[in-house]
């Protein structure tokens, strides 16, 4: 199987990470120098992911894309405005990955991997893949990593913020984001490229045949 592109590159997960840590790491930081303000942390996160948005619109990202992330980070400021405590801020983190891990495992099971959707997507292969039995059975492997990942974030952030860990969530949520993000995108491949079969033309070239 040619196939000279990785998932972290057709997926960019790099960005996204970069994405998701920022606006945290922002908050922290304005609720550390400000004595411990939800509004000061609130407020450097929403400007810390204002600029990350201007910026991919400069680059020419989808602006439907960009104003998710935005929307996310005020909703998560809103949040711990609302309850007063800062570690309320990462709520929206911790139920998003047992959602995540929830539809990636029903996906799995329904026979419509969501890994194969996103990179069908990213390919415009649409739904072209699941017509190929080699490659549905690939996506639905390496999906199991994705949902293992969620699974790891949850297990570690729970504890974190039933303790009201603030500065513990947030370094938690950088270790767990670039880092465990680019592992789940290496063995993910790894598991693709070990599940097709070695004359597999690769994730390009679904096979028109009947799942």
């Amino acid at each position: 199987m040619a196939e000279p592109e990785s998932l972290t590159q057709l997926l960019n997960g790099r960005r996204a990470a970069i994405d998701a840590t920022l606006p945290a790491a922002g908050f922290t930081a304005g609720w550390l120098i400000a004595g411990h303000s939800i509004w000061a942390g609130a407020g450097t996160a929403v400007a810390c992911a204002a600029g990350i948005s201007l910026w991919r619109l400069r680059t020419g990202d989808k602006p439907r894309a960009v104003l998710i992330g935005l929307l996310g980070v005020c909703v998560a400021a809103l949040i711990a405005l609302r309850t007063g405590h800062a570690e309320d801020f990462f709520l929206l983190q911790l139920l998003s990955n047992a959602a995540s891990a929830l539809a990636w495992i029903v996906s799995i099971v329904i026979r419509w991997p969501l890994l194969g959707i996103v990179v069908g997507a990213v390919l415009g292969q649409r739904t072209r893949w699941r017509r190929d039995p080699a490659l549905l059975k690939a996506y639905s492997r390496g999906s199991w990593v994705w949902v293992m990942q969620y699974v790891i974030r949850v297990a570690i952030f729970l504890p974190l913020y039933s303790a009201g860990l603030v500065m513990e969530l947030t370094a938690a949520r950088i270790a767990l984001t670039w880092p465990l993000v680019a592992a789940c995108l290496a063995v993910s491949w790894w598991v693709i490229r070990r599940t097709l079969p070695a004359d597999h033309p690769g994730l390009r070239h679904p096979a028109d045949q009947p799942a």
